[in-house]
């Protein structure tokens, strides 16, 4: 049967979503975020679905729509550590995007237990949110996103993955800019590196370390000296004694050392000043996150920037497409890292000097 000539079909008569994503190029969740007015759609793109609309003679029912969604136009975001302000940053980002959108978010801090988190899950549950932005505690089980399915509750891992099969996740290559902070401190002159922090196990620590094991097995550089410890700036100042004096026989102190993270990069450099000596010249300190007092210390940390305000904005953004679509096809977006190269790094010291520090 033919097509009547002002778009309608026969039958119910109404077109689809799918035949006007179809129609224009695009996804089903393009279409409907162009019907709600997002401005996470390009002006181009826009046209482009309006003018489908227009020749398919689509009419939107914004009643049942409204009916169909039954939206409370919140979310959740839970973390594992508000005191870190990387996690800080991520939260910015979150919120420039649902802020742009009219939606506000519920934030918890797991504290890296996954008890809790469970718990501020199905509170916010409760509340009826429209999805979770989940960075995923320590020891957090795939059955957990098996549950948030069956609660038909969309979510979008951050920074950490427990399923990277048929989820969406956002998050930055890590893994990449362990290799590069490597690579340029055996470029300086270092053959004995050491990498600090971390106790948890988790994806982000797995490819950090895996970052780290590739690097130097390539240089053909000793990856056996692993210091693992919390992720404060205490531990890291605590570290100091051990890298330098500590060692079990016969590992040889290094002359550089890769942090986890700024914030025990940050406390390793503190440990080193309180015992009269200075990264950048008695050991070469790198941090990671490139959160912003990096830039300000003294000296200033080398480390790798992964841009958690951005993450934060991907994952919003991946969240309300989530949202817009429940049945569409999972999305995975890795963020490049990049190494900001300052002073805690410094030249290779001829010798280093240890200390009896106890």
């Amino acid at each position: 049967m033919a097509k009547p000539p002002d778009g309608s079909k026969p039958g119910n008569g109404r077109i689809t979503l799918t035949e006007v994503a179809g129609h224009a190029g695009v996804s089903r969740s393009t279409v409907s975020l162009v019907l709600r007015g997002s401005p996470l759609v390009a002006a181009e793109t826009r046209e482009r679905v309006q003018g489908a609309m227009a020749a398919l003679g689509y009419i939107y029912n914004r009643g049942a729509a409204t009916l169909r969604a039954a939206r409370t136009q919140t979310v959740g975001l839970l973390v594992c550590e508000l005191s870190n302000p990387f996690y800080a940053e991520l939260t910015a980002g979150v919120d420039d995007v649902l802020d742009a959108e009219g939606f506000v978010a519920f934030i918890a801090n797991t504290a890296e237990q996954p008890e809790r988190q469970e718990r501020f899950l199905r509170r916010m549950r409760e509340h009826n949110v429209d999805g979770v932005i989940l960075c995923p505690a320590a020891g957090t089980q795939g059955e957990l996103l098996d549950r948030l399915d069956r609660w038909r509750l969309p979510c979008v891992q951050a920074l950490r993955f427990v399923s990277d099969r048929g989820r969406d996740y956002a998050g930055a290559d890590y893994r990449a800019g362990v290799e590069t902070a490597v690579d340029h401190l055996v470029a300086l002159g270092h053959s004995r590196i050491a990498f600090v922090g971390g106790t948890l196990d988790h994806s982000a620590y797995a490819a950090r370390h895996a970052g780290f094991t590739a690097a130097m097995r390539r240089h053909g550089l000793p990856d056996d000296l692993v210091l693992r410890c919390p992720l404060t700036r205490r531990s890291g100042a605590e570290a100091a004694d051990d890298l330098l004096n500590r060692l079990p026989a016969p590992m040889a102190a290094p002359t550089a050392a890769l942090c986890y993270n700024d914030v025990v990069a940050l406390g390793l450099m503190l440990g080193l000043e309180a015992r009269g000596l200075r990264a950048g010249r008695d050991l070469a300190v790198t941090g990671f996150d490139d959160v912003p007092e990096a830039a300000l210390s003294r000296p200033a940390l080398t480390t790798v920037a992964t841009s958690a305000r951005r993450i934060g904005q991907e994952a919003a953004r991946l969240l309300l497409r989530r949202i817009a679509d429940p049945q569409g096809p999972p999305e995975r977006i890795i963020l490049p890292s990049r190494l900001i190269v300052r002073d805690s790094c410094g030249a290779p010291p001829p010798s280093i000097h240890h200390r009896d520090l106890s």
